[in-house]
């Protein structure tokens, strides 16, 4: 799947294609939202659920790495190392 084809998707669409065809590969929170990062084949998608509504407010898709920057700290490799 390309990225175009992901946001041609209706919302329920990408949710399934994430769930099924996404790996997980960080989290975080901010006051209301707690984001989730998916690496869907050769792009990334960010599924932004709304802790009081109980469901996903937003799906954001990108392709650029460097868009991967708030979830690095997050990332912890200390047992990695030793």
């Amino acid at each position: 799947m390309k990225l175009s084809d992901f946001i041609l998707l209706s919302g329920d669409e990408k949710k399934v294609t994430v769930l099924h065809q996404g790996v997980l590969i960080g989290k975080r929170r901010n006051t209301s939202l707690v984001a989730f990062l998916f690496r869907v084949e050769s792009f990334y998608v960010e599924a932004c659920f709304n802790a009081k509504s109980r469901g996903i407010q937003e799906f954001r898709v990108f392709a650029n790495s460097t868009l991967l920057e708030p979830y690095l700290d997050e990332i912890h490799i200390d047992d990695l190392l030793n």
